[in-house]
């Protein structure tokens, strides 16, 4: 089978950051789908296990954790899916990734694709949405039926994937919809999926919250940058509000900051249920039917901004440098093999 991976890590700019294999086909068992992959989407974890480390891998590292394709086979285990299936799914951290014409992924993170959306949108969708479910719904502990109607969340970073999915979810539950965006386009784009007032996260965001007519703020989701935020929601949290961090810190993060008002930090991270194989691994597939339920019913609006074609080393090349460029709206993604 065609795939796309890397023996040695290296700046994205150099040829040899991702190429182009050959792969045997694997196998499936327990509960595995082995599935054709036909769409894959990039996010910001592909570019950072791709990152120069100076290291060499053994064997070819396949990254890649968002796809929607067909189930071709079926472990022994499988009682959820059949073969001819449409999917879509993040994937595994510690497994291949999903830039391989095919794919072994747990039946338990899997759910049947948006039948509304084409394979292409419908890859865009599931890593950003799960971190996004997990971190309104689960780490801060958003009532989704819309018991919070009215409160307010700030989404920092509302116009990357994450966010895009983020405004929208916590439109869905009643909350009223701040966001962050650092240019005219992205603060339209995150405006139009429901932010109802957006602030430049590279200026102080106080004054701009205070203009806008708010004191404190409800909920905070950082889909953007731990160490560059940490004072600014310390400042405008809520005293006992709560607050959600996606992206690894680099230095020290002042917790002293944090316990005058009783606030509570979670962290979210999308791999944690597969990673350590949880009892409750099949939340995931729960989660991502009631995705695909959502935009079926014309609830949530589609992500995808860009396509490439097709799914090989220079075109997943040049969607890690729009990544690494820091200017990416919404979600890209690369079609056929």
């Amino acid at each position: 089978m065609k795939a796309v991976g890397l023996f040695k890590h290296l700046p994205i700019s150099d040829p040899e950051s991702l190429v182009d294999l050959e792969l045997p086909i694997p196998q499936p068992s327990g509960r595995d789908l082995l599935v054709r992959v036909d769409a894959v989407s990039v996010n910001p974890v592909d570019t950072k296990i791709r990152a120069a480390k100076g290291t060499i891998e053994s064997s070819p590292r396949i990254l890649g954790w968002d796809a929607a394709g067909v189930v071709e086979r079926v472990g022994p285990g499988v009682t959820l899916f059949q073969k001819g299936d449409a999917v879509y799914y993040a994937g595994d951290l510690s497994r291949p990734g999903s830039n391989s014409q095919y794919q072994l992924v747990d039946e338990r993170i899997v759910a049947h694709k948006p039948v509304s959306l084409d394979v292409a949108q419908a890859a865009a969708v599931p890593l950003v949405a799960i971190t996004a479910y997990e971190s309104l719904f689960e780490r801060l502990g958003i009532d989704r039926s819309g018991a919070e109607h009215g409160r307010t969340i700030l989404i920092i970073g509302g116009a990357g994937g994450v966010g895009s999915m983020g405004i929208q979810l916590a439109k869905l539950a009643g909350l009223t919809v701040l966001a962050t965006a650092s240019r005219p386009e992205s603060a339209a784009w995150a405006k139009s999926l429901g932010a109802v007032h957006v602030l430049d996260h590279t200026k102080p965001m106080r004054p701009q919250i205070e203009h806008a007519g708010w004191s404190f703020i409800d909920y905070i989701a950082d889909f953007n940058d731990t160490d560059a935020h940490w004072d600014a929601m310390a400042d405008l949290i809520k005293p006992q509000g709560k607050l959600c961090t996606i992206v690894d810190n680099r230095g020290s993060l002042k917790q002293e900051l944090l316990k005058a008002k009783s606030i509570t930090h979670a962290w979210e991270f999308i791999f944690t249920r597969a990673k350590y194989q949880t009892e409750d691994m099949i939340e995931q597939h729960r989660l991502l039917a009631r995705i695909a339920q959502w935009f079926d019913e014309g609830m949530l609006r589609m992500i995808m901004r860009e396509k490439l074609t097709p799914i090989n080393a220079a075109n997943l090349r040049l969607a890690h440098s729009k990544i690494e460029s820091g200017s990416m709206i919404g979600k890209m993604v690369l079609e056929g093999w």
